[in-house]
């Protein structure tokens, strides 16, 4: 069964989502991020993906406030991303109560800090972000553009111990135009024990369904509820 992991973007402690990574076209669902989650909660939801844009274009995170909030009023799962650049920055996400951290930028920037996360963490706390843009690695909020196959990159991580991996196609995020589905298929043909964690672009129920027919681990979904395409309650069948 398809994991269903809801998210929160967060910019100066609110909770909104961004169109394609562009934080000039920014839309803020709420005031209060922790009111969203609960009712996430409240709807039979474990897990929560949260990010901290803010951190992710200051290179530190900077909303880990609004995590200890959250993991302190809910039971949710919480992988936390954005700005996790450095061992302070790490702490601080562990300790304010995120049970996985991300890391995208770092891995591609300061590689031999992400492999000692691997190795002081483990696989099943550090995801990979794998964030994609034409196939090419994109950092920094996707405000970089990189030359590394996303593919040749994902698999040299599962190499060094990477057990989990998100991936967002830029080009499809927040647009509703349903998932990279080709991205997900090639990632699983190169990392076939790889759990992928689709992101981006998610328009619908149908959507998640034909990722579940694909095997894939698990599926972000943020726009599609804010803008009730896509209803909590849909979401009960997925639940375990």
């Amino acid at each position: 069964m398809i994991e269903i992991i809801p998210a929160i973007d967060m910019i100066d402690g609110k909770c909104v989502r961004l169109t394609q990574g562009d934080y000039g076209k920014k839309t803020i669902y709420n005031e209060n991020p922790l009111e969203v989650a609960l009712e996430f909660e409240d709807a039979g939801l474990k897990r929560l993906h949260l990010v901290d844009l803010d951190g992710a274009k200051a290179k530190k995170v900077v909303n880990w406030k609004v995590l200890e909030k959250i993991s302190a009023k809910t039971a949710l799962h919480i992988d936390f991303g954005g700005g996790v650049q450095s061992e302070e920055d790490i702490r601080i996400v562990f300790e304010s109560g995120a049970k996985q951290v991300t890391g995208g930028s770092v891995a591609v920037k300061q590689p031999d800090l992400f492999k000692e996360w691997l190795s002081v963490y483990g696989g099943e706390k550090i995801i990979l972000g794998a964030d994609a843009k034409n196939e090419k690695v994109a950092v920094s909020g996707w405000e970089e553009g990189t030359e590394l196959w996303v593919y040749d990159f994902v698999e040299n991580y599962v190499d060094l111990g990477v057990r989990y991996a998100i991936s967002t196609d830029v080009a499809k995020d927040g647009l509703l135009q349903g998932p990279s589905f080709d991205l997900y298929k090639n990632l699983q043909d190169k990392c076939p024990d790889l759990k992928i964690i689709a992101s981006g672009g998610v328009s619908g129920i149908e959507d998640v369904e034909k990722l579940a027919e694909m095997n894939i681990y698990g599926v972000i979904i943020g726009k599609a509820i804010y803008e009730n395409r896509i209803s909590l309650a849909d979401l009960h069948r997925f639940l375990v």
